[in-house]
């Protein structure tokens, strides 16, 4: 277990990645009753998924098309 940065789980696809960024970020959350994603419609929460995904893009991805894929 790190102590500096709790990790996340792996994932193989830049939109899956996209998607748990936004939901970590809170930009974005599941449906409860169907599953769907729904967006939260909180501006400050999109900007702060785009902050962390130009600070942490995946490997092999820059920090714009990180940015863009969010």
């Amino acid at each position: 277990m790190l102590m500096t940065k709790e990790r996340r789980p792996a994932i193989r696809t830049l939109r899956g990645w996209a998607i748990s960024v936004l939901q970590e970020a809170g930009a974005i959350r599941e449906c409860e009753e169907h599953g769907w994603i729904q967006d939260r419609a909180d501006p400050h929460a999109r900007e702060r998924a785009f902050v962390m995904a130009r600070q942490d893009p995946p490997p092999g991805v820059s920090a714009q098309a990180a940015a863009t894929a969010c």
